[in-house]
């Protein structure tokens, strides 16, 4: 690569020391106002920047990846999904990608057990009593959920947040079943004490809480269709932190209304930040504004992996976390 500094944009603000660094090492383009580029200012970007520095809120297709300068040679992602970005169309135009895995496992793992926990015990809903001012104090049957000890959790991918997940649930008394494209180690399932289900169908109709966490691609979208989200159990929990594209959230919706499905927790959705209104409406659902990875600590660790990576792209090696294939 040349010795000259790498010109990066950033499209959302970031932390400011991350910010800073980025300021000394590269030739670097902030975001000040934090709001989302459009398109016309993504398709600017792409066709004078060196390297640019996405967030899972914006699409780089294929189309926008057609539009860049020969200059564009690395999209260092600030995140590690990576369905946001055309892979093959980059892969194509000779552009690396790399995310940032890894930093956030603990974090996303952390708010899945915490709606794992909210769910069936209404925790949302009491607190909405309590602020509504209509509490009468407590009563033997006030407010009744049901206990998660000795439940079966279901894991819909059984990655490293999957992984995470586990662990957290063990020491709940949960017991553990996934499902994924093939079986973990030996020895992580012996761990873990887990029972490995090559099919999805027959988990989903076993378990009292399901917890997605298998990253969208082509062959995850959809993946809790309408048609496996109706073999739940009606007494059965759904978390879903990983993306809204995976699961039909209208079959969902639907489900959760008749109470064929008895309550949800969701930190990402299929149009966000649109949310419908009869999601929104449904009593039995805990709803969070995408914050499985908001933590201080975890944003500190993506913004070092991507200044690792540009300079050691920009260096003339290969990154150390390329992206390659998205994997269940």
């Amino acid at each position: 690569m040349s010795q000259k500094k790498p010109n990066v944009i950033l499209t959302r603000k970031l932390p400011e020391s991350v910010e800073t660094r980025m300021r000394e090492l590269f030739s670097t383009k902030l975001n000040a106002t934090d709001a989302a580029l459009s398109r016309a200012e993504l398709e600017d970007a792409v066709k004078t920047a060196d390297v640019l520095v996405p967030t899972v809120t914006d699409k780089i297709d294929a189309e926008l990846i057609a539009a860049a300068g020969d200059q564009l040679r690395l999209i260092a992602s600030f995140g590690t999904g990576v369905d946001h970005i055309d892979l093959a169309a980059a892969r194509a135009r000779g552009i690396t990608v790399t995310n940032t895995p890894g930093v956030l496992t603990e974090d996303t793992a952390d708010v899945t057990m915490g709606l794992i926990l909210a769910v069936p015990r209404r925790i949302a809903e009491g607190d909405a009593l309590v602020r509504s001012g209509d509490w009468q104090g407590w009563a033997p049957t006030g407010m009744l959920g049901h206990r998660i000890n000795g439940k079966r959790l279901g894991i819909v991918g059984m990655g490293r947040i999957g992984q995470a997940v586990a662990r957290r649930a063990r020491g709940f008394g949960l017991s553990i079943h996934y499902h994924n494209r093939k079986p973990v180690h030996q020895q992580t399932e012996a761990e873990l004490e887990a029972t490995y289900w090559e099919s999805l169908e027959q988990m989903l109709a076993r378990v009292d809480i399901v917890s997605v966490n298998c990253p969208h691609t082509a062959q995850t979208s959809n993946l809790l269709s309408a048609d496996r989200l109706a073999l739940m159990q009606p007494s059965a929990y759904l978390v879903n932190t990983s993306r809204g594209d995976v699961v039909d959230e209208d079959a969902l919706t639907a489900l959760l209304a008749a109470r064929h499905i008895a309550g949800a927790g969701l930190d990402v959705y299929a149009q966000e930040p649109k949310i419908s209104e009869k999601l929104r409406a449904l009593p039995n659902v805990v709803l969070l504004p995408h914050i499985g990875s908001a933590t201080i600590e975890g944003r500190l660790q993506m913004g070092d992996k991507v200044i690792i990576n540009v300079q050691t792209f920009w260096d003339g090696h290969t990154p150390p976390d390329r992206v390659i294939e998205a994997m269940l």
